[in-house]
């Protein structure tokens, strides 16, 4: 009875979910005509079942009263037993009709929503990622949509088949005994009230019982993930604490809300037998003044019993709505999300690229009362290897975004051989790209088919030939599997240096107008890392390239040097002009230098 997430606003998220149903009406109308027609065949049974006592409990009477030539009509009790099989093959026929309509209608509504957010999340700029974990963004996708498929498939059509029940109960019910009924009815009221307590009792530790269950999650991922680093600092003792405590407060959050929410069915059970007993009572008394039939009293229990479950379980379809569309709620608010700038109508294309990159007045801010850059001025020619230097947070990753379009410009242009990136289609701009980033990206999938990622239908050949290029050809071959490799998902079953050569490799069979380098050798031991420098001087010839370097020794021979702080170029030049300037460069240089020749002597 756990009250799921409440939604902002029920009524527009309900009328919103509603109109992805609208396709599937005519469906959604066999169902309702399925879900009636299979609870009225079951509901008929009982008092079949109870004509059929009747006659049993008259022929008994009747022998026992001596009246001659009594027997009991087998033949009348036979064709019921044969009307009552055919009303329950047509229920559950019509109940498997009901559950095989919603089972389509429910999967393509979910198709629909997921297609919609995968398409959204395409179209989303970078801060919308940015901004979002990506445990919620996962949530999302997977979780909010599951839970909106299964309320479609199971919940929807048990609402329906419950309100059909208590209706058609009631109303069978009433055919019996109006004052009897009004008996039953009279238990409702105490038993919403039981179950409102109850519930309402049990969500506090309910909720409880979820955060401590979150919290144990992420306590026994970090120290399962990170469990060398805890040995190697010794810290099993308070790792093993922290475990205990969570779970200690999960222990008790968990017995409280399984005790209190497990007491519901025995108080509901108690107050039905009430009813039972006064049924039984007043039904009795009925019979004896031949009020009404023996076998209407069978009946009439059975209709009570029936009674009750529909109303419980409508109690919880009514909490599961609720967690649903909160579930939609969330999943609107991505489908809401601002997305990135539409493209222009008819967008430029560069039929020969060149790499020609111009900044021109740009200004740029994360947040609108905080700016980062203002008034940036850059010109880079064709084939010019650019590195962009400063301390963390100075703004150089920032500087590859803007001019991938990942993030907007607030003031300036920036154009690639005199064409502003505004007035190309996205997907033109970013193939002019190929990046090697730090922190290495690799799927579940071969080593050949990772490398392949960078050129669409790469020949076997192309995609070796990158690999000795980015010198990851050698350590590729002395893998079981070579090229077929399989990297799983975690890509752990490959050291961090392969997989940055791996990446490398991507970038050099995409074979792009420009390179964008961050940090592309750091995870590389130094022998590789000037083999992988090799190669990528080889690719750097006649291609504009951006390197964001740490380490300064690596970028001693780049054409131009821009150095960042704040946000802003303080300073650009050569190596040697940086020097011989003895401004910011000068003091970033010497202390790299000074460190490494400590290092060195020590």
């Amino acid at each position: 009875m756990m009250k799921g997430q409440k939604p902002k606003n029920f009524k527009r998220t309900l009328k919103r979910l509603s109109h992805y149903l609208m396709p599937s009406r005519y469906r959604l109308l066999i169902v309702l005509l399925a879900a009636i027609l299979s609870t009225i065949f079951t509901i008929l049974s009982p008092k079949l079942l109870g004509n059929a006592t009747t006659k049993i409990f008259e022929g008994m009477m009747a022998k026992f009263q001596g009246i001659p030539g009594a027997s009991i009509d087998y033949s009348y009790i036979g064709q019921i037993l044969l009307l009552l099989a055919g009303l329950y093959i047509l229920s559950s026929f019509f109940s498997y009709i009901q559950q095989y309509v919603m089972a389509s209608v429910a999967q393509r509504t979910v198709y629909q929503l997921r297609k919609e957010v995968d398409e959204k999340f395409s179209r989303l700029p970078l801060k919308y990622f940015d901004s979002h974990t990506h445990g919620e963004v996962l949530s999302r996708v997977i979780n909010d949509v599951d839970n909106i498929s299964n309320t479609l498939q199971q919940s929807l059509t048990q609402l329906i088949t419950s309100i059909v029940t208590i209706i058609g109960v009631i109303v069978m019910m009433l055919t019996i005994s109006p004052l009897m009924t009004l008996i039953v009815l009279l238990t409702l009221p105490l038993s919403f009230v039981i179950t409102a307590l109850i519930a309402k009792k049990s969500q506090g530790y309910f909720k409880g019982q979820q955060v401590a269950l979150g919290k144990l999650n992420g306590h026994v991922e970090e120290m399962f993930t990170g469990h060398q680093i805890v040995k190697a600092f010794g810290q099993e003792k308070k790792a093993i604490g922290e475990f205990e405590a969570i779970n200690e407060t999960l222990y008790n959050a968990g017995w409280k809300a399984q005790f209190i929410s497990g007491i519901i069915m025995p108080l509901m059970g108690f107050v039905n037998n009430i009813g039972y007993v006064l049924v039984a009572i007043f039904g009795g008394v009925f019979v004896t003044k031949r009020a009404i039939e023996v076998g209407d009293i069978q009946a009439f229990i059975q209709y009570a019993r029936q009674f009750s479950q529909p109303i419980t379980q409508a109690a919880n379809i009514a909490n599961i709505i609720q967690s649903t569309i909160a579930s939609a709620e969330r999943v609107f608010e991505v489908l809401d999300e601002e997305e990135e700038i539409p493209e222009k109508e008819n967008p430029q294309q560069l039929s020969n690229p060149k790499g020609n990159v111009r900044f021109e007045h740009v200004a740029f801010r994360y947040k609108q009362d905080e700016p980062l850059i203002e008034d940036m001025n850059i010109d880079i020619k064709q084939g010019q290897m650019v590195a962009i230097v400063g301390p963390t947070g100075a703004g150089k990753t920032t500087l590859m975004n803007l001019l991938m379009r990942f993030y907007e410009i607030s003031n300036g242009s920036i154009t690639i051989d005199g064409v502003n990136i505004r007035d190309m289609k996205y997907s033109h701009l970013r193939s002019l790209f190929g990046m090697v980033l730090q922190d290495t990206w690799l799927f579940n999938g071969t080593i050949k088919e990772n490398i392949g990622y960078g050129k669409t239908n790469a020949s076997e050949f192309e995609i070796i030939q990158a690999a000795k290029a980015a010198y990851a050809d050698h350590f590729i071959r002395t893998l079981p599997d070579g090229y077929e490799t399989v990297i799983n998902e975690e890509a752990s079953n490959i050291s961090q240096g392969q997989k940055q050569l791996l990446t490398i490799a991507r970038a050099i069979l995409a074979d792009p107008t420009i390179l964008i380098l961050d940090e592309a050798t750091s995870s590389v031991d130094t022998r590789t890392e000037v083999a992988i420098q090799q190669a990528m001087n080889e690719l750097m010839k006649n291609r504009t390239s951006f390197v964001i370097a740490h380490r300064l020794s690596t970028i001693r021979n780049a054409d131009l040097i821009l150095v960042m702080n704040h946000g802003n170029v303080i300073e650009k030049g050569t190596h040697d002009e940086l020097l011989a300037a003895n401004g910011f460069y000068t003091d970033l240089y010497q202390s790299q230098f000074s460190g490494s020749k400590q290092n060195g002597s020590s």
